[in-house]
């Protein structure tokens, strides 16, 4: 201390820390030209001293001109050393670091005044202070003062220069100073960031896209400031980024996909939109390295291939689509159960497209990687089945292609059949609104016959007896109505002479029990008249309730339409169809006469014709019962309607028992009712426990 009283002047001390700032300047100039002096000299002691001085007794001052005098003070000393000045680096600049969170925004901008001279002076040997300054920096970017904020842009810009120019730039220690403020919200602090990630990247040198992804989802997040500079500002450096990835051999993609899938959910759309991009370009770059991390990025594209914004959902169609194609295996880390995952999860989401998307993803793994799809099945079979019930008709035939595909297998099949019979059970809407598209595209994926017989087998045992009716019905008016069905209706109709029609038949028969209009159907579809007649004799124990008028309403219907144009041709010869008259009269006679369907009916066997009715058949018409016509074949041997020839006592033909199907069918029946009884009483009984009783 003593040695720099000496050097310099008690005058230029007083001066240093005057008010004015003309004084305090030259001073300065003077403290300038006694450090040069002393460098000529090589007194590196006395130019210490002089230096602590400075910093003791002026920038460390409880007072402000003390410390504005201590700052341009020790910028002065830096001039006078010139090229010497480096070695008191470690003396001169930690003060004037200090200085930059003063209280006081006059000296914050001396600092800045002092370390931009002394900066120009020492230039790559100001590196070593680098980190201390760039913190600086940052902070002041956000300054309350408009002058500090100015100067300290002027010497933002400086230190860029001579970091561009130095060799002993270090980006390696530079990388978690800049990662740790990449996620401050302040936007004057944003915009220095963004423009020392820009000046980096500029600098051959300097590897910035090595260290991209630590500070990625930074310049991601500004995509979405208030401030439209700062926003094209990060989607510049973005893009050149992005720009450098497609020229580069060796990118790290992985870290920066994990990122991106992040970005991809943004509520911010641009956000959204410059992340899906980013995706795209990677499932087109990155090939192998992408394959751990196909479940997240579909778990990104997925939602966005929905997007409100077109552009959005466009690129992201094209990713998923990008992504499907590229054909990865197991065995290289393609994880199976994890794209399955993400496409179980999808099929919740509100949006139709990425439903359909999802379908198609496990459809397309199915086809590729059937048996590892098959050890997840559990994971996702229930979920494919609440898929059943979805709003949209194309969802439910994707997911029923799918169904499909899993069913190939025979238990997978069985168990298909039995989750889709509870899925009808547990829900009626489903059955009511669905149930037609579902049966039909299965029988269409699957083989009709053999969908039919599954579900016959099933519904046989059915314990719950009204569901069962219900089912039954409804299979029914699909196989009488479906084009999808015509192989299986032809296949029926052949029932008396084809041993495959009669085992179907069979089949169909025990399910079919559970609703007597069903089974009429069944009768009439195969032609077997006579067995048909015997039913409809035998439902004089049936309850004829609305329920039943209803389903015998729709089966008259039915007639009437093209499925059954054969047996309106066949009244044309009403003596060899005896059966079927007889079993169309029985239908009649149950109808209310002031129904439409019983003036439909009764019109039709009006147009009977009498003409094949010859002498005998009339007289036995006259004397008895009109429906025991039978047809004399030439040779003498006589065919009932249901082309059995002498068999009528036996009662089967073709291997087919109709009085053993028949006792089935009553005993059904007989189960019915007795559980319609038990319902009914068991109604009463709560109806009259919650009737108040009268005193």
């Amino acid at each position: 201390m003593a040695d720099a009283l000496s050097v310099i002047p008690a005058s230029v001390l007083r001066n240093l820390a005057d008010k004015l700032y003309e004084k305090r300047k030259n001073a300065a100039l003077e403290v300038e030209g006694i450090v040069k002096q002393l460098t000529t000299a090589g007194d590196h002691d006395k130019i210490t001293a002089v230096i602590n001085l400075l910093t003791t007794e002026f920038t460390n001052s409880p007072q402000a001109n003390h410390r504005k005098g201590g700052l341009i003070g020790l910028a002065a000393a830096t001039v006078g050393l010139t090229s010497e000045a480096a070695q008191h680096l470690e003396q001169i600049v930690p003060p004037v670091l200090n200085s930059f969170s003063d209280q006081d925004s006059r000296v914050r901008y001396y600092a800045c005044e002092a370390l931009y001279n002394i900066a120009k002076v020492v230039r790559g040997d100001f590196i070593i202070f680098f980190n201390q300054i760039f913190d600086a920096l940052c902070k002041l970017s956000a300054d309350s003062d408009a002058n500090v904020q100015s100067a300290a842009h002027l010497l933002d810009r400086l230190v860029k220069d001579i970091v561009t120019e130095s060799d002993q730039f270090s980006i390696e220690e530079f990388i978690p100073l800049l990662r740790e403020r990449m996620n401050v919200l302040n936007p004057y602090v944003r915009q220095f960031l963004v423009g020392w990630i820009t000046v980096l990247d500029s600098v051959p040198d300097i590897d910035m896209l090595g260290f991209l992804p630590d500070f990625l989802d930074g310049l991601f997040n500004m995509l979405s400031d208030s401030s439209h500079e700062i926003r094209q500002q990060a989607d510049s450096a973005l893009s050149e980024f992005l720009q450098e990835i497609k020229n580069s051999p060796s990118v790290d993609y992985g870290r920066m996909a994990e990122i991106l899938v992040q970005r991809a959910a943004s509520p911010d759309e641009f956000t959204r939109l410059t992340a899906i991009t980013w995706i795209n370009e990677f499932v087109k770059l990155g090939g192998d390295q992408l394959v751990p991390y196909y479940a997240d990025i579909l778990g990104a594209i997925l939602p966005c291939i929905s997007d409100k914004e077109e552009k959005i959902r466009v690129v992201a169609r094209e990713t998923n689509e990008e992504l499907r194609a590229i054909k990865a295996d197991p065995a290289e880390g393609f994880d199976v159960g994890a794209i399955l995952s993400i496409a179980r999860r999808q099929l919740s989401s509100e949006w139709e497209a990425t439903r359909i998307e999802a379908l198609h993803w496990i459809s397309n793994l199915l086809n590729r990687h059937r048996a590892e799809v098959l050890t997840f099945l559990n994971d996702i079979f229930d979920t494919l089945l609440e898929a059943l019930s979805d709003p949209s008709d194309q969802v439910v035939l994707l997911v029923l292609e799918v169904h499909a595909c899993i069913a190939q297998d025979p238990q997978h099949f069985r168990q298909l059949v039995v989750f889709l019979v509870h899925n009808f059970r547990v829900d009626n809407s489903l059955l009511e609104k669905r149930g037609a598209l579902i049966i039909r595209r299965l029988c269409v994926l699957l083989d009709a016959e053999r969908v039919y017989r599954e579900l016959s087998t099933i519904l046989e045992g059915e314990s719950d007896l009204d569901f069962a009716s219900i089912m039954v019905q409804a299979l029914n008016l699909i196989l009488l109505t479906s084009s999808e069905l015509s192989e299986l209706r032809d296949l029926l109709k052949h029932s008396l002479v084809n041993p495959f029609g009669k085992d179907l038949f069979v089949s169909l028969y025990a399910s079919w029990c559970h609703s007597p209009m069903a089974i009429i159907s069944l009768c009439l579809l195969a032609q077997t008249y006579q067995h048909a007649s015997t039913v409809v004799q035998s439902l004089v124990e049936e309850d004829i309730n609305v329920k039943f008028l209803v389903q015998l309403d729709k089966l008259i219907r039915l007639l009437e339409t093209p499925i059954f144009a054969y047996l309106r041709l066949q009244l044309l010869e009403p003596g060899r169809h005896v059966w079927l008259l007889k079993a169309l009269y029985g239908l009649l006679m149950l109808l209310p006469q002031q129904s439409a369907a019983f003036k439909i009916l009764r019109t039709r066997l009006k147009t009977v014709p009498s003409y094949s009715f010859n002498g005998e058949q009339l007289r036995r018409t006259s004397l008895g019962n009109p429906y025991q016509i039978l047809h004399h074949m030439p040779g003498g041997s006589q065919i009932t309607e249901d082309g059995d020839i002498n068999q009528d006592s036996k009662n089967s033909h073709n291997g087919i028992n109709f009085a053993s199907r028949l006792q089935q069918f009553e005993q059904m029946q007989r189960q019915h009712r007795q559980h319609a009884k038990v319902q009914a009483q068991s109604h009463r009984n709560s109806t009259s426990s919650s009737t108040p009783k009268v005193c």
